[in-house]
């Protein structure tokens, strides 16, 4: 489409426009007024899409039209970058980004933009891929706080360290959804523009668009060119090719996230079908159906006739665990089993297949990263500490070498790390003596942990975790739970005849009052019955 405007610059179409009853000029003289308020730094939540571009566009032209002794305070822009976003929509904000930074130290104006992330711990791909948490669905969105609240609040949190309080704004507008109106209505300071922050102490926030309409925002951005240099129309075509709408930036539980097929993370698996993936490959950006593909694939592990095929049925506590049953659910039928982590093997497979598919993308001149070496390494440590299936064999480096051709440089790490020729002997052994061989594994890390410390404070207790762990395949441990359950029906059963036998025996009776469970008060039983013998 043309790169023209309706208006030749900002100050044409500011003179002669309003938005939601209200001209142009005084939303630009409201923003003005309240920057000049007091000293309370400003951060602009930016991610990228329609309205949080909207957002900045007004700002950023209100505060230029300031006079330079005025500009007095800092305006933080952070747009979070979740490693996982759409390709084509990261491009477009880190472009944007830089063009801030840039012309905002041409014209000496007080705005830094920055780009925060998540934890290298905390990223989708170490949680999937290293510790197999399942890929998100409604239910359990797991990486919403950890890869966009979090990095967001952090940032914003060190602001309030320095300055007190913060302001922040956000492209929220009432008419995206009532969820969103009632969460904006119910902040509001009586008398005010601003808003108390949710969950951050010290932050409150302000909305300027927050009465405009779809339409509205649209007109706005496509009216004028941008403030800091070029035009939206890039913006516009990314909307009008995936027919999505803006992931917003979230800031704390409440804001709503993404789900609804809006730019997010192409990792996306909370949708049935990522439409927004779906649009831009339509419109030509064909090398992304192998991004879909994967997505695809991580979207089916979700369905709950695959649970069992993929995932373990142990959680990472080393437990198996069962769905609950109804309150007045007294049948002793089996329960559900709650599946865990997925299986090493498929996590070793799905490292694989990402790595190939970014090395083809980048053979092909596509310089994307799906996934960072930091991620690799931590995603490395996460699978040999494994707590149900410890990479023995440290497959990780193999795996990266067999795609690329070339190793790593990894972090050198030998706890539990065993050859080809051990893993096989120790497989043998285990065979022989009916003994899993991830605990062995396990029982072997813990020595080697324990390595040279003069003292082993609590030593035994850890063996004993382990230990007591739910080791071997559910067929067995179902078997265990059963033998277990026979064997408490039979315990109660004698303590019945116990109490019976004992019912007027007061020196039973005070012996098992407080008794913790039905072993100890059939000890105290046997106990009363082996005196009696004795005298």
């Amino acid at each position: 489409m043309s790169e023209a405007t309706l208006y030749a610059s900002q100050d044409e179409m500011l003179a002669t426009q309003s938005f939601a009853g209200r001209p142009l000029p005084d939303l630009i003289t409201e923003l003005q007024t309240l920057y000049l308020e007091d000293e309370r730094s400003w951060v602009i939540g930016f991610s990228g899409g329609k309205d949080s571009t909207a957002v900045l566009s007004l700002i950023y032209t209100a505060i230029e039209k300031l006079p330079p002794h005025e500009r007095h305070k800092h305006v933080y822009v952070v747009s979070s970058d979740t490693l996982v976003e759409t390709p084509v929509v990261v491009d477009m904000i880190s472009t944007t980004l830089e063009q801030i930074n840039t012309r905002a130290k041409e014209q000496n104006l007080p705005f830094s933009a920055h780009q925060v992330v998540p934890k290298a711990s905390e990223t989708f791909w170490v949680n999937l891929l290293g510790k197999g948490y399942p890929a998100p669905t409604q239910n359990f969105r797991w990486c919403t706080e950890r890869m966009k609240i979090d990095p967001v609040s952090s940032f914003i949190l060190d602001k309030v360290t320095h300055h007190g309080e913060v302001i922040v704004i956000l492209g929220a507008r009432s008419q995206e959804s009532a969820s969103r109106a009632q969460v904006i209505a119910k902040h509001k300071v009586d008398g005010s523009l601003l808003s108390k922050h949710s969950s951050l102490p010290g932050a409150y926030t302000y909305m300027p668009i927050e009465d405009w309409s779809f339409d509205e925002v649209w007109m706005y951005l496509l009216g004028a060119p941008t403030p800091w240099g070029g035009t939206h129309h890039q913006l516009f075509s990314l909307y009008k090719d995936s027919n999505a709408g803006e992931c917003p930036i979230v800031i704390d539980t409440k804001t709503p996230s993404c789900g609804n097929s809006r730019f997010g993370c192409w990792t996306c698996t909370v949708v049935t079908k990522d439409r927004a993936m779906e649009g831009l490959i339509e419109s030509g950006e064909l090398w992304m159906k192998r991004l879909k593909s994967f997505r695809d694939l991580l979207y089916r592990t979700t369905k709950p006739h695959n649970k069992a095929k993929y995932r373990n049925h142990k959680r990472r506590t080393g437990k198996v665990h069962y769905a609950r049953g109804q309150i007045d659910d007294d049948t002793t039928t089996e329960k559900k089993v709650i599946p865990g982590p997925y299986w090493m093997s498929y996590r070793q497979a799905w490292v694989k297949k990402l790595l190939e598919i970014q090395k083809h993308l980048n053979d092909d001149g596509n310089p994307i990263r799906l996934i960072h070496e930091d991620e690799l390494k931590h995603i490395r440590i996460e699978w040999l500490n494994d707590p149900n299936e410890p990479d023995a064999l440290d497959t990780l480096p193999s795996i990266y070498a067999s795609v690329y051709g070339y190793k790593l440089e990894w972090m050198q790490d030998s706890a539990g790390v065993l050859s080809q020729q051990d893993a096989a002997a120790l497989s043998s052994a285990c065979r022989a003596h009916n003994t899993p061989t991830e605990l062995a594994i396990k029982l072997l890390q813990l020595e080697q942990s324990l390595d040279g410390l003069s003292k082993r404070h609590g030593v035994f207790k850890r063996i004993d975790t382990l230990l007591n762990k739910d080791w071997g395949d559910l067929d067995s441990l179902r078997s265990k739970k059963q033998d277990a359950s026979m064997t408490l029906t039979t315990m109660h059963d004698a303590k019945s005849v116990m109490q019976d036998m004992f019912q007027d025996n007061t020196t039973y009776q005070g012996k098992t009052r407080n008794a913790k469970s039905v072993y100890d008060e059939l000890l105290t039983g046997l106990e009363l019955q082996y005196a009696e013998l004795d005298q």
